[in-house]
């Protein structure tokens, strides 16, 4: 194998405890916040029932926040690693996840406006839009970390 190829061993995080990432414990909250919204968002288009938005909001808001925090540790495992070592999906998983943060924000902005425009149809769209990004940036960060995971078992 050449020097520059990628080899999915060498590409190890380096901000981890216990040897798990701290990047991929974190990611699950967003996850599950992001995708609690997006179905706050249905049923408060469904009911009209105010306290939807509301949960909308809050789950936006602590998504972004906990989002914020994987990218800045998975930011850290990326650059810190050898140029060489970085598959190139990394940098795709990173630039779509930087992207979904934008579209978050931008989500968490529209839900702060008052009653049904805060959510309809607007905010609905841009919930749907943040579940969508995180099936294709979640797809390739789960492939990186298999590869990774199988290569390393095997060896």
């Amino acid at each position: 194998m050449s020097e520059t190829a990628y080899d999915p061993a060498d590409f190890r995080s380096r901000a981890a405890i216990g040897g798990v990432p701290i990047h991929a414990m974190l990611v699950p909250f967003p996850i599950a916040c992001f995708t609690g919204a997006l179905l706050t968002d249905i049923i408060y288009s469904k009911s009209a029932n105010i306290q939807w938005a509301n949960f909308s909001a809050w789950l936006l808001a602590f998504g972004m926040f906990m989002g914020s925090l994987a990218a800045l540790f998975g930011l850290i495992d990326l650059f810190s690693a050898p140029r060489a070592t970085r598959p190139a999906a990394a940098t795709w998983h990173m630039i779509g996840n930087l992207v979904l943060l934008a579209v978050a924000l931008l989500n968490n902005i529209v839900h702060a406006r008052d009653g049904w425009t805060s959510v309809v149809p607007f905010g609905l769209f841009l919930s749907a839009v943040t579940v969508a990004l995180m099936v294709v940036t979640g797809f390739l960060g789960h492939r990186m970390a298999y590869h990774r995971t199988v290569r390393g078992a095997g060896e």
